[in-house]
């Protein structure tokens, strides 16, 4: 059963680094685009960041500059190197492949 599994959330101090990697289980990673969004407690799931089968990456204003978005077909997976944290960044992050293909979702909490 093809699914994508998140990994790498944690508790961190304002200020720290986190990295996510989603890994593609069952299946090969498509090549298309893939993304991050995040869902916040209270809020609605919000685009973070995205990229396409050329490399081509698109952040959302609020990361830009902070997070990384990449993806490594060899290890068929995708990954979100999240920079100079903010509490505003806690959330639950989620991998979305290609339509509605999405994962369980991983917590990220930053500390004030």
């Amino acid at each position: 059963q093809a699914q994508l599994v998140e990994s790498g959330g944690g508790l961190v101090q304002a200020g720290g680094s986190l990295k996510l990697s989603c890994v593609a289980s069952g299946v090969l990673l498509p090549a298309s685009k893939m993304a991050w969004y995040r869902q916040a407690p209270g809020k609605a799931r919000e685009f973070v960041a995205s990229i396409n089968q050329y490399g081509t990456t698109n952040y959302a204003d609020s990361v830009k500059g902070r997070f990384t978005i990449s993806r490594d077909y060899a290890k068929n997976m995708m990954s979100l190197q999240m920079n100079s944290l903010k509490p505003d960044d806690t959330a639950v992050y989620y991998c979305r492949g290609p339509g509605e293909w999405w994962g369980q979702g991983t917590q990220v909490t930053v500390s004030s």
